[in-house]
């Protein structure tokens, strides 16, 4: 007989079962995420204190400025009021004298500006000593001189050696905001801000280049502190030379006093 061969159906694959797939996802999900050191969390929270104390400081100082340059706008507006009234004074008072026949007389300077002119040759000791306390120790340097009885007495030892005279409100300005510099702990630093000022005379009511000008121009009660607070002043060799430095300013000189004339002399000089 012949032998029957028996078909063997194939036997059906196993479906792909995606379960396991799942069951990582739900385990990665069901992980706890590893805790944050202490330390780390400290130091964030340090952060954030620095960070909202450091805004607080700013926005306090953006504020306090704002109130400062306020006062310093009041200050300045006032002191210009004060310069026009007094000019409209002395053209009043003028004008009163002239029309019934008279002279009137303006009271006395307070305030001179002395510029050395010669060098240390052949300088006597008690002159050197007078214009080492004036702190004129090079030619073409300057100073604000408050003008009593013993600076008076000291600018006739020294005159052969220096020019002075009244400056006016003008020169005074120029000579501050074009060659001012500040003497702080012995260095000469220049004037770029009224915090320089303030840091150096706010105790003293002084507290923006505004009020270092009038304090000086006027001769005010702080005027020692104001004086000292400036360098002396450097100045150019003026415009179109000296006339005869060993002359005095009335003989066609230059030594000596000039009065208002000094103005002149500083517009060739800054």
């Amino acid at each position: 007989m012949a032998s029957v061969k028996k078909e063997t159906t194939p036997k059906k694959e196993a479906k792909k079962d995606s379960t396991p797939a799942k069951d990582g996802a739900k385990k990665v999900a069901g992980k706890k995420l590893p805790a944050v050191p202490e330390s780390i969390l400290k130091r964030r929270k340090a952060k954030t204190v620095r960070k909202a104390s450091l805004l607080k400081k700013t926005l306090k100082k953006k504020a306090l400025n704002h109130k400062k340059r306020i006062q310093i706008f009041k200050r300045a507006e006032k002191y210009v009021k004060q310069y026009r009234s007094k000019e409209r004074d002395l053209i009043r008072l003028n004008r009163q004298a002239r029309n019934k026949g008279n002279y009137f007389i303006p009271g006395e300077a307070k305030l001179a500006f002395v510029i050395r002119i010669r060098g240390v040759n052949q300088v006597s000791p008690k002159v050197r000593k007078v214009l080492q306390l004036f702190r004129l120790k090079q030619i073409n340097n300057g100073v604000f001189v408050k003008l009593n009885k013993a600076t008076i007495n000291m600018l006739r030892i020294c005159e052969p050696y220096i020019t002075w005279g009244h400056p006016n409100l003008k020169s005074v300005r120029e000579l501050i905001y074009k060659r001012g510099f500040a003497k702080v702990k012995a260095q000469r630093i220049p004037i770029t801000s009224n915090d320089i000022v303030e840091k150096k005379l706010g105790s003293h009511n002084i507290i923006c280049v505004e009020d270092l000008i009038h304090e000086i121009f006027t001769v005010g009660s702080k005027f020692k502190y104001a004086s000292n607070f400036l360098w002396p002043f450097k100045l150019n060799t003026p415009t179109g030379g000296w006339r005869k430095k060993t002359n005095h300013y009335v003989e066609g000189g230059d030594f000596g006093c000039r009065e208002d004339k000094i103005n002149a002399l500083l517009r060739r000089m800054v």
